[in-house]
């Protein structure tokens, strides 16, 4: 006698997407800007005008001059919050916690939504600029030019020490590679071997998905940043995130389960005296 058996009888593996941890792109901000998570509303960098200094011949005398101190403040203006209703027979009858993966997921989108945020202000608020030759960084010729260039916008400045930085699109990388795999001997067999370096002329690069510098306006911000990327000298900015992200979850009437919310505030600031430092880059 032989018995059938269902394929559908026997135990199933899932893999639970919590994420699709592979496909996330790295929280850039937060290696580009300081990060602040005090609860302040605001945070005070008064500047002073700079001095001038005269030179002149021997004298022994002077005159005094005037000078002004400006106001220079990062508030807190705008709030990330992502809302899901969970019902207690769409958590009780999965294969997996359904609250702890939807919490996961609108965690990651809240930060993620963050970062866009600070990257695209950075970029907007960045008085340095530069316009690449035709072709942009997916012309491999161009891209020692872009790189030597973006140098001389910040040599010579004593906040390099920080570290420098270029942030483009994941479309980018394809001129990039092929720069990084034509380019010295054991630095293009090591690109040759393992793909993008984040490095490249001292420079940190960073990547970021396609369609991340837009034009927008987003809760208090409007910026204009569609064709741009953004390069400077790191921790020149910052973003002010009071506790991080807060998640929630609370009983609703007339419905079973629980709602979940999860939240953050943000303000930032590239502050006045360290505009040009950073880069706001065209693509020609």
């Amino acid at each position: 006698m032989a018995n059938t058996i269902s394929s559908r009888t026997f135990r199933d593996k899932y893999l639970i997407n919590t994420l699709a941890f592979a496909l996330r792109n790295r929280l850039i901000a937060e290696a580009i800007c300081s990060v602040d998570r005090t609860e302040n509303l605001r945070i005070q960098s008064p500047y002073g005008s700079t001095p001038t200094v005269v030179v002149q011949a021997l004298a022994g005398t002077y005159s005094p001059a005037d000078f002004t101190t400006t106001d220079d403040t990062l508030t807190v203006t705008d709030e990330f919050i992502v809302a899901e209703h969970i019902m207690d027979f769409q958590s009780l009858l999965s294969n997996f916690d359904l609250y702890a993966a939807r919490i996961d997921i609108m965690t990651y989108n809240v930060k993620n939504k963050i970062d866009n945020y600070v990257l695209n202000n950075l970029c907007e608020d960045g008085t340095g600029t530069y316009t690449t030759p035709v072709g942009g960084f997916t012309t491999a010729a161009n891209v020692n030019t872009i790189m030597a260039n973006l140098q001389s916008k910040f040599l010579g400045y004593a906040e390099t020490y920080n570290g420098l930085f270029l942030v483009v699109e994941a479309t980018d990388t394809v001129g990039i590679v092929q720069a990084q795999a034509t380019n010295g001997f054991n630095y293009a067999d090591n690109a040759l071997r393992n793909g993008l370096f984040t490095s490249y002329m001292g420079i940190d690069i960073y990547t970021v998905v396609a369609g991340t510098f837009t034009d927008a306006t987003v809760g208090t911000k409007t910026w204009t940043n569609l064709g741009h990327r953004v390069a400077g000298v790191k921790n020149m900015a910052t973003y002010a995130a009071p506790r991080g992200v807060k998640v929630e979850e609370k009983m609703v009437s007339g419905k079973t389960g629980m709602e979940v919310v999860v939240y953050g505030y943000i303000g930032f600031k590239l502050w006045f005296n360290n505009t040009p430092l950073i880069i706001d880059i065209t693509l020609a």
